[in-house]
């Protein structure tokens, strides 16, 4: 196996309940260091496709998806999560962009030109509504949407939670994930996303009680090994930091 945090197949879409696929990929490299990458896809009932943080683009894995459905949506659903969107903007211009306020302007501080049609905030827009709910996280900089698909009882979380599996990385990030309190397979929150969100722990205490409410048989997010059963107890320990 290689030891770069990924889960293979990569790039290509792989179901995980009706109407909802996961798309592993990467490693992207921080402070040289391999993370895994994950993207969400879910097909509305109008047959569109709904793409969650976006991963690297390619024809192949574009071509695997319209067998799918047509891409109607990208979604960049936090602060961080919009590095790929340029590509897939390009490749569907048709398709709708949606990100929280401020990533636009973020991502053309760093040189990268997207054009959103729409904001995201803890309200789904009338496109999704009847089938994904949302709510917001947030901290000083920070905002993650969280997505909850009603068919499949389904969350969708990004950076809020995290599982990188040591035995999967180098030794050093094995040792880091381990201190962050972020190593799989149950993860938590990273030390760091807590600063973040104890500036705001009464808002993030709520939201994840809602989240918690909804019952998710499942919890997809975007580093390491997300969980595909007992989501809501699961979810209560990673999250008992803030609720506690």
């Amino acid at each position: 196996m290689t030891r770069d945090g990924t889960y293979p197949p990569l790039d290509v879409p792989k179901p995980v309940a009706e109407g909802v696929w996961v798309v592993d990929s990467g490693p992207m490299r921080l402070l040289g260091m391999p993370v895994p990458l994950r993207m969400t896809v879910v097909r509305l009932a109008d047959g569109g496709l709904w793409l969650h943080s976006p991963v690297r683009y390619t024809t192949g894995l574009a071509a695997a998806l319209q067998m799918l459905g047509p891409i109607r949506h990208l979604v960049s659903p936090g602060t961080a999560h919009w590095t790929q969107l340029q590509d897939w903007q390009a490749a569907f211009p048709e398709a709708k962009l949606w990100a929280p306020h401020g990533v636009v302007e973020r991502a053309r501080g760093q040189g990268t030109a997207l054009r959103a049609d729409g904001v995201l905030g803890p309200d789904s827009p009338p496109d999704w509504a009847r089938q994904i709910g949302q709510d917001s996280l947030q901290g000083a900089g920070f905002v993650e949407i969280a997505f909850f698909h009603r068919p499949s009882r389904t969350l969708v979380l990004t950076d809020t939670v995290q599982a990188m599996e040591p035995a999967r990385l180098p030794w050093a990030m094995g040792l880091l994930v381990r201190g962050l309190g972020a190593a799989g397979p149950e993860g938590g929150t990273p030390r760091h996303v807590r600063l973040v969100l104890a500036r705001h722990r009464d808002h993030n205490r709520d939201a994840a009680r809602r989240l918690l409410a909804l019952d998710p048989v499942r919890v997809i997010f975007a580093h390491g090994a997300w969980y595909a059963a007992d989501g809501a107890e699961r979810l209560r320990r990673a999250f008992g930091w803030l609720l506690g």
